[in-house]
């Protein structure tokens, strides 16, 4: 039988707000090329998980967890400077604070999990590594809807620039000259210019290399945050690279069926302020954020 992401989800929110002391359970997962958290919590009643969107942006500690790829834990005197507008929404009640601990996946965060708890000195570890394993695999079971980049709604205010290149290597050197140009346009400073094209250049060469199928690329510039996408249309050379890896989806153990591999991707891992992959119907979008980008119109 297969398990879905909503499935994971519940019974993680039921086990966890079941522990002494924990009062509510959020889960957070990335979306949208990481630029939104899509969120539910123990206390939403029904049969099907409630999801709700957060803007990835929001001064809000699960944001701050998926940031930085490292979990936080205080009381709300601890996290109130940091969070004063979050702090000041909490309302009088049991709780005292929070833990919150990111779902990390081979170096990619998936998101994060949140508990509203009596005494956060007190409180058990989360212990999600299972968990994130579980909900990558679930994902992977359950294929996203096509949908070209080009198609992709962006916020009002945005810069964005969109691409197609060849499967084929001379299609790196294209797509460079392409998103070196956009971002030149838009006034980003060159340290994050040349980081983007570098990192730009693995993602468009592992695409390449792995399908030998066009691409699709995309630069989005918001609010000083430049987020580059590599979208591929799966293999040109039979089944599709991720194919074996979905089908090992069932043993924990094995690697991460949405894992996109290559030398290349540690270089992305060490440069970007966060990077992560997507798998549709038809291919994959890896994407990466650099956040503080340039000072052109809609930065």
């Amino acid at each position: 039988m297969l398990v879905a992401a909503d499935d994971v989800a519940r019974l993680a929110l039921t086990q966890l707000a079941a522990r002494p002391g924990v009062v509510r359970v959020g889960l957070a997962l990335v979306e949208g090329g990481g630029r939104r958290l899509r969120f539910t919590a123990s206390d939403r009643e029904g049969a099907v998980v409630d999801w709700c969107h957060i803007d990835a942006y929001d001064d809000v500690p699960l944001n701050a967890v998926v940031r930085t790829g490292t979990g936080l834990a205080g009381t709300w005197h601890d996290l109130a400077p940091q969070f004063p507008d979050f702090v000041a929404r909490q309302h009088d009640g049991p709780a005292g604070g929070l833990v919150a601990e990111p779902l990390v996946v081979h170096g990619q965060v998936l998101g994060a999990v949140l508990a509203y708890v009596e005494d956060p000195a007190t409180a058990a570890p989360l212990a999600v590594v299972r968990l994130a394993r579980d909900l990558r695999a679930a994902q992977a079971r359950a294929p996203r809807v096509e949908d070209a980049l080009a198609d992709r709604p962006v916020a009002e205010g945005a810069r964005v620039a969109d691409c197609e290149v060849a499967g084929e290597p001379r299609a790196v050197g294209d797509a460079r000259r392409f998103v070196r140009g956009a971002l030149t346009s838009w006034g980003v400073d060159d340290d994050t210019t040349d980081t983007a094209v570098l990192c730009l250049s693995e993602l468009v060469t592992n695409a390449v290399i792995h399908t030998g199928a066009p691409s699709e690329v995309r630069a989005l510039l918001e609010h000083g945050v430049l987020t580059v996408l590599v979208r591929d249309r799966g293999s040109n050379r039979g089944a599709r690279p991720t194919e074996p890896a979905v089908d090992r989806a069932v043993d924990p153990a094995l690697d991460d069926p949405l894992r996109v591999h290559g030398r290349g991707l540690q270089l992305v891992e060490a440069l970007a302020s966060r990077w992560g992959s997507e798998l549709d119907a038809v291919g994959t979008t890896v994407w990466l954020v650099l956040d503080g980008a340039g000072t052109g119109a809609g930065s």
